[in-house]
Parts: structure tokens; C-alpha cells; sequence
């Protein structure tokens, strides 16, 4: 009776630890491979030539939201965005970041565009109207609230940066808690799975 509980326990935990390997996540982050939202937007660049995630057909595209006052999350997850852009060296272009207004009442085109290239040579700054900027922020389950600061405002918003393969299709969300090498290694999974 002893030896069978025993193998009957060791059993058990056997099975305990390979569903938790089998639970263990793929990525450092959030894994939205399947999800039915965050499929596209619709929106302008400075010149005011519309632009979608088709524009990037091919690359890996990563899509944050801010705005071009935002004081601390929006310049972190756009500087990280360089890192990881300049970590994957001659393969760097393979990636695209684009960055999308939450603010098109303050932020100019010309603001965001700016904004954005002051980061990186190859970021693209997007703008739309304030009703296009809700509608495409409901879409991507993006937050975002006006807070009085003084006599101006910032903005609350969600600080997650979405990442698209080269179909277009949302597979990954990473957040600040994501160290540059951490989302790298998520990037460097999506291109080659078997790895």
C-alpha cells in the first residue's frame, strides 16, 4: 500500500510540473496570437497620407499610443523601442515602430511626426481626428482620460506597446515591466518559432 500511494504522489507531482512547463508562457510578454480585436487602424502621417498596417507588410510592427507632452512612459517605451530596433543590428529593418496620437486636440501631424522621429530616424508618428483616435483606441482596448495637471493636462493612458508579424496579424503586447533584451527574445521567438 505504501509503494502504491508513493508511485500514485510521485505520479501526481510528475504530471503537477510537465502541465506547469506546459503552462510556462512563450514570451516575457503578453501572448495575443488569435485575438479578434487590435487588427488595424486607418489613420494619417504628417503629410497626411493615410496609412494602415498593410503600409508595413513584411515587417514586424510595433505600435505604441501616447502623445507628443506625455513626461515620463511615452519617451521610455519609444526609447526602448530604439534598443530593441538597434539590438537586432543589420536585421533592424525588419522592424517597424509606429506611434499613434492619443492627444490630436494639442499634438499637431507635425508634432507627432517629430515626436516620433526624435527617437528614431525610421519611426513613423500617426494622427487622426479625435473621433478617429477613439474609434482606433476602442479597437486596441487602449485607455486613455484626460487628467487636469495646473492649468494644462496630461493624459492616463495604457502603456503597452502591440507588436504585428509581417501578415499583420497582433501577437504580442509588452508593457514597461519588459526589459529591452527581454522583448528581443520575444521578437527573435516570432521570427524563427522553432528556435
Amino acid at each position: 500500500m505504501g509503494r502504491a500511494l508513493t508511485t500514485t504522489v510521485l505520479a501526481v507531482i510528475a504530471a503537477a510540473l510537465v502541465a506547469c512547463d506546459l503552462l510556462t508562457p512563450d514570451y516575457h510578454g503578453i501572448n495575443l496570437t488569435g485575438a479578434g480585436w487590435g487588427r488595424d487602424f486607418r489613420l494619417s502621417d504628417a503629410d497626411g497620407r493615410e496609412r494602415t498596417l498593410a503600409d508595413w507588410r513584411g515587417k514586424y510592427v510595433m505600435v505604441f499610443f501616447g502623445y507628443a507632452y506625455c513626461p515620463e512612459v511615452c519617451p521610455a517605451a519609444l526609447i526602448r523601442a530604439a534598443e530593441v530596433r538597434n539590438g537586432f543590428g543589420a536585421d533592424k529593418e525588419k522592424i517597424q515602430v509606429v506611434t499613434i496620437t492619443l492627444d490630436p486636440e494639442r499634438d499637431s501631424p507635425a508634432d507627432v511626426r517629430n515626436y516620433a522621429l526624435a527617437f528614431d530616424p525610421s519611426f513613423v508618428g500617426l494622427w487622426g481626428s479625435p473621433e478617429r483616435i477613439k474609434d482606433v483606441a476602442k479597437e486596441f482596448r487602449v485607455y486613455y482620460q484626460k487628467v487636469p495637471a495646473g492649468k494644462s493636462y496630461t493624459i492616463d493612458h495604457t502603456a503597452l506597446t502591440y507588436v504585428f508579424d509581417p501578415e499583420g496579424r497582433l501577437r504580442l503586447a509588452v508593457g514597461h515591466q519588459q526589459t529591452t533584451q527581454q522583448i528581443i527574445a520575444d521578437l527573435r521567438r516570432l521570427m524563427d518559432p522553432g528556435a
